[in-house]
């Protein structure tokens, strides 16, 4: 049997977007950033890529070494990023980690990479999670959900996984435990997609003219 571990009252208040998870709407994307809103019973979300908005940053310490640790970071740059929510005193998280670690080594060549959110937890517990199943990724430490308020995913489902494209816009939600296979395949189809010829600098023609300065 599959729970969810569901976070105590005082952290809904404290981000205050869990309010708009029971309106029975599906997931959508709102504005010119991403906006969860309801989940509307289903448990992942497919984005198509017309309807994708860019996340805000998401920053924060790094859970180990307490350096500045962003999503923004050249680390992720051009990057699929899978984002997952997660903390130590939760049964499904400790259930998934080892999945988690396994799609990351698999899928790392092909320009995706990992970053965890560790949620409301002893900071000492956090890490010797870390150690013990050597995670090979990153974590934001992120006691009082600030970081994860940016994100706009209901909170009181832990653990969350976001599959960010390389513009770093939602494609997939998952709010489970995933396996390794599930996460493998959803991580391959999106590194798989083209990248959207704006993400990138448009070459120049030959026959337009230079600008000043340049050859």
């Amino acid at each position: 049997m599959r729970r969810f571990c569901l976070l105590v009252a005082v952290l809904a208040a404290l981000i205050g977007v869990v309010s708009g998870c029971g309106t029975g709407d599906d997931a959508v994307a709102q504005g010119d950033t991403f906006q969860f809103v309801s989940p509307g019973g289903q448990t992942v979300i497919n984005y198509p890529p017309a309807e994708r908005k860019k996340v805000a940053d998401l920053s924060g310490p790094d859970l180990v070494t307490d350096e500045p640790l962003s999503l923004s970071d050249e680390r992720f740059r051009d990057k699929v990023v899978v984002i997952n929510v997660w903390g130590s005193w939760c049964g499904p998280c400790r259930g998934e980690a080892d999945d988690l670690e396994r799609v990351y080594d698999q899928t790392k060549d092909l320009g995706v990479d990992f970053l965890g959110i560790n949620l409301r937890d002893d900071r000492q517990s956090a890490k010797d999670f870390v150690a013990d199943r050597q995670v090979g990724y990153p974590s934001i430490y992120d006691y009082g959900g600030m970081t994860l308020s940016s994100l706009t995913t209901p909170t009181a489902v832990v653990p969350t996984t976001v599959v960010l494209d390389r513009q770093h816009r939602p494609a997939t939600v998952l709010l489970k435990a995933v396996t390794a296979d599930e996460l493998d395949a959803i991580v391959r189809k999106v590194a798989a997609e083209p990248v959207a010829s704006s993400s990138r600098s448009a070459p120049v023609s030959s026959s337009a003219p230079s600008a000043p300065g340049r050859p």
